[in-house]
């Protein structure tokens, strides 16, 4: 299969982001509601995620590799705000009902993750085929949880009433709950096809790289450049053991003691003054 090929359907099927890689979960529960909502999502999402993958990976080798992910950070948000203006000016509906999770791209795993783990590491073609399948599979997740979502909260598909489901519809779908409902419900569906795929001898391959934790079997390891999980093992502290309990000197003791003394006798003889000087004031009054 044609390298371009295989990226594309690498992020429909054996990598998709909602259903297999449980990414970008922030946005996948809170604006799928609608179908529309969650075409509009993935398909905003997928322009960002197309043009920072080709920005990225044409500046690859000009990105120093401490700041490479402020840098990342950086071009997705100047992408996320041209998207944002024009989301704005052109479906104001859309853009309204979105709402903040359309800034919130800038920080979705999704891009970066892709961002740091391919197009950090290859040219610009496969990169612009890996955000496409990327950004497409994320768009079918969020559509297809939009539908189910849609169909059995409000009785409608794509803002179209069905007239059956339109007078019997479950309101708890169209509320927080049913988006949980429904994603582990497609993760299980999704789950299934995978097995019975194995059964028949034809399993889909296994996450690799970066996203697995796993570089002696990743495919993009003669591209990678250089960077691998560093395991650091924790180092033993040497203890004296004539550090561990030491008694305390007595003379702290009897010092703390004096003091408490000495505090007590100031706190009698204020009381002393104090009943005095009242003693004193009630003989005044007296006498006038």
């Amino acid at each position: 299969m044609n390298k371009n090929i295989e990226r594309l359907v690498n992020g429909l099927w054996k990598e998709n982001p909602t259903f297999v890689l449980m990414l970008g979960m922030c946005p996948t529960l809170a604006v799928t509601t609608s179908a529309i909502n969650g075409i509009g999502m993935g398909l905003s999402t997928t322009v960002v995620l197309v043009l920072s993958n080709i920005m990225i990976s044409a500046l690859r080798n000009l990105i120093p590799d401490r700041v490479r992910m402020p840098a990342f950070i950086v071009v997705v948000a100047s992408f996320v705000t041209i998207v944002q203006f024009l989301m704005q000016g052109f479906t104001p509906s859309l853009y309204a009902s979105l709402g903040i999770y359309i800034p919130l791209i800038v920080v979705n795993c999704i891009i970066l993750g892709r961002a740091e783990s391919y197009a950090s590491k290859n040219p610009v073609i496969p990169s612009l085929f890996d955000g496409i399948g990327m950004g497409l599979g994320f768009t079918v997740g969020l559509t297809f949880i939009g539908i189910v979502r849609e169909v059995l909260g409000n009785g409608s598909v794509f803002d179209i009433a069905i007239k059956p489901l339109n007078d019997y519809h479950i309101t708890l779908f169209g509320l927080a709950p049913g988006a949980f409902i429904v994603l582990g419900f497609l993760v299980a569906v999704m789950n299934v096809v995978r097995r019975k795929m194995e059964a028949k001898g034809r399993p889909l391959p296994e996450v690799q790289g970066c996203l697995a934790g796993d570089c002696t079997t990743c495919t993009l390891s003669s591209a990678c450049t250089g960077k691998s999980m560093v395991h650091v093992k924790p180092q033993e502290i040497p203890v004296d053991p004539k550090d561990v309990a030491k008694p305390v000197p007595s003379t702290d003791i009897e010092v703390k003691h004096a003091d408490n003394q000495h505090n007590t006798e100031d706190v009698e003889e204020a009381g002393r003054a104090s009943s005095y000087a009242d003693e004193m004031l009630e003989g005044k009054g007296e006498d006038e």
